[in-house]
């Protein structure tokens, strides 16, 4: 099979048929292919639209989540039931064109590409609430990661089918996969303009707290990507400079006060002196975020997936 577009919904009952009718018109003579709906949750006729097409098509499927747990959790469960060579995911909301589709199929199959991005250039969302903070959100992503796309956040994407079945997509992790790809070892990442197009049916299903929780997010990709299999290196490196500086100011205190004492010159009480707590205070923090490492080296090294890889097969020599 050629393709697999998984796309995440929720309360888009008006807007199905109409998608769906779409990209049969722009698929159905040029491709094999599998369509995946992933109900999120939703409240509407969603579930009964896509049972609907599903019994017309055999090449539409769909996963019915009991609530609402959020589209990282959606396109993880699309991901491990794609069948495609290429997975191509898109919203539902007819916001993103299965125009695209074709050439982010080329793009991945001819140029090679691990990943693709689309890229909305020109957008149709309101300018203050969407359009600047998307470009403040992207470019600190862009600084954090070193990875050069637009629009980090773009829900029309293609994936060689490997990407999809080696990384994994949690919490709202989804505004990261060029990322977490990247960790991954899959470094060629492309982006292609797509086309935007203004929201015909419902209305948008985020807020501006997707901002503050996508920051934390990267954060925490970061860490997990740099330190996840070696926590020691992180806590146990910061908390020996922090238990070291007490230490040495702890004695640099002590020797200054008998150096005082021995030669007969005012001296005040060591617990008199602020500086005396600051070192106490970092011997302290320094010797806990040195536990911490240890207790994170240990559980790591019971962990089932200690030794999870990716191996290039075209590379592999039997």
């Amino acid at each position: 099979m050629q393709l697999s577009l998984v796309i995440p919904l929720k309360d888009e009952a008006e807007s199905l048929p109409e998608l769906y009718e779409w990209i049969i018109k722009v698929l159905h003579a040029q491709y094999t292919f599998e369509i995946l709906f992933i109900d999120d949750g939703s409240k509407d006729q969603s579930w009964e639209i896509i049972q609907n097409l599903a019994q017309k098509d055999e090449r539409v499927k769909g996963i019915r989540f009991i609530r609402n747990y959020g589209k990282s959790a959606a396109l993880q469960v699309g991901f491990e039931h794609a069948q495609g060579d290429v997975v191509i995911t898109m919203d539902a909301d007819l916001q993103d064109s299965p125009e695209e589709i074709p050439e982010l199929y080329r793009m991945i199959t001819q140029e090679n590409y691990d990943l693709v991005s689309g890229w909305k250039k020109v957008r149709y969302d309101n300018v203050l609430t969407k359009n600047i903070p998307s470009k403040i959100y992207n470019a600190t992503v862009r600084l954090f990661s070193g990875i050069s796309l637009h629009d980090f956040n773009c829900g029309l994407k293609a994936y060689k089918k490997k990407v999809v079945k080696s990384i994994e997509v949690y919490g709202e992790m989804h505004r990261f996969i060029p990322v977490i790809a990247k960790y991954a070892g899959f470094t060629k990442i492309g982006e292609k303009v797509v086309q935007h197009r203004p929201r015909k049916y419902g209305q948008s299903k985020f807020g501006w707290e997707r901002f503050i929780n996508g920051f934390l997010d990267l954060i925490s990709i970061m860490f997990m990507s740099k330190f996840g299999k070696k926590p020691m290196h992180f806590f146990g490196l910061i908390g020996t400079l922090m238990f070291v500086i007490g230490f040495l100011s702890s004695v640099y205190l002590g020797v200054e006060k008998l150096y005082r004492v021995y030669h007969h010159l005012p001296a005040r009480l060591i617990v008199h002196r602020p500086s005396f707590y600051i070192a106490l205070t970092c011997m302290i923090l320094g010797t806990l975020l040195f536990v911490a490492g240890f207790l994170a080296e240990m559980i790591n090294r019971n962990s089932t997936i200690r030794n999870k890889y990716l191996i290039d097969e075209k590379k592999n020599i039997q």
